[in-house]
């Protein structure tokens, strides 16, 4: 009788332990499907709201014509009668300057994290590499708006008293004005705010290298640049294009600084007009929704800024598809290479 009641103690205890896993179990996949449900009733909810700009203008929402500032004013001030709204939209400058800017600041973080990265973990000195970690972990924390702030205070005043001419602006003046807020600034100010998040990535993967990996490359007389090239950096591109993807989401998004810095006007800057083309005002989508939110009662103005939610959201969803084939093929490859 005692070794039978010896033998059931710890079955009830495992079998406790078994309800108590699956009770967990339970919980967490229904807190992680309701969080699934809520993103995607966020994406149908914006695709539907953005449907009857999509649909009033067909693929020509995507193309050039008109200027765009003046057609949303006329969506703005469309009469009260839903028969009568007005949606005519050609989005192209819009489009053609979140791909401008986040293109261009994305590129140039990428280099310059990565050249970074490599310099904190193995050629920076030690006094140096204790300085400069937490104060790249800092500005990856600095509010977007202080940026904008910087920018429209400090670096907007100076492209224009020094770097646009008085024959500059005469060039371009029948056709837009140049006061400062441009691509050009644009783009440096987001490079600024989307390489620290890229550059602690990169450094924290770096790190997690097998130094063994490193000392192999050494023995056999490589040098330490081309041992961090070619076997580091190979192994660790899942993390690169894990902060490339990051980094471009928050690019796509950003709004408030670019709204204050890169000139909100929806003009699509000309590369023929050569390196006046910087200094050319733009505004993305994301800018243009928080230039525009005070309208959003208006439905057919609503609406439009919903189809520029709905390009966002699409764009980001595609980034993040791509990212996961990169990161997977990558994956495959640096096991392979173990």
């Amino acid at each position: 009788m005692e070794a039978a009641t010896l033998t059931e103690a710890p079955a009830r205890a495992t079998l406790g332990r078994d309800r108590t896993d699956r009770r967990v179990e339970l919980l967490l996949g229904a807190l992680a499907s309701t969080i699934l449900l809520l993103i995607a009733g966020m994406i149908l909810f914006v695709l539907i709201k953005a449907l009857p700009s999509f649909t009033h203008n067909g693929l020509a929402w995507f193309g050039a014509g008109g200027s765009v500032d003046d057609q949303l004013m006329n969506i703005f001030n469309s009469p009260a009668d839903p028969a009568d709204y007005v949606y005519k939209l050609r989005a192209w400058p819009l489009l053609y300057a979140t791909a401008l800017i986040t293109g261009v600041a994305v590129f140039v973080s990428v280099v310059f994290s990565v050249l970074s990265g490599i310099f904190i973990v193995e050629f920076a000195p030690d006094r140096l590499r204790r300085v400069i970690e937490p104060v790249v972990k800092l500005l990856a924390a600095v509010p977007s708006v202080i940026y904008g702030l910087i920018g429209i205070l400090v670096v907007v005043p100076w492209v224009a008293d020094h770097l646009i001419s008085e024959d500059r602006k005469a060039s371009v003046a029948y056709v837009i004005q140049l006061d400062g807020t441009s691509i050009l600034v644009g783009i440096f100010i987001l490079t600024i705010m989307i390489c620290p998040i890229m550059i602690a990535i990169i450094v924290d993967a770096l790190r997690s290298v097998p130094e063994k990996w490193v000392e192999g490359a050494a023995a056999l007389g490589v040098n330490r640049w081309r041992a961090m090239r070619t076997v580091s950096l190979r192994a660790i591109r899942p993390a690169i294009v894990a902060a490339l993807v990051l980094a471009t989401a928050r690019a796509l998004g950003e709004a408030i600084m670019l709204s204050m810095v890169a000139g909100s006007v929806g003009f699509a800057p000309n590369p023929l007009d050569g390196i006046t083309f910087l200094f050319e005002p733009a505004r993305p989508l994301a800018s243009t929704i928080v230039d525009n939110s005070e309208g959003l009662s208006v439905v057919p103005f609503g609406q439009t800024m919903y189809a520029f939610a709905a390009i966002l959201l699409i764009s980001s969803a595609f980034l993040s598809f791509a990212g996961w084939a990169a990161r997977k093929s990558f994956s495959r490859y640096t096991l392979g290479a173990r």
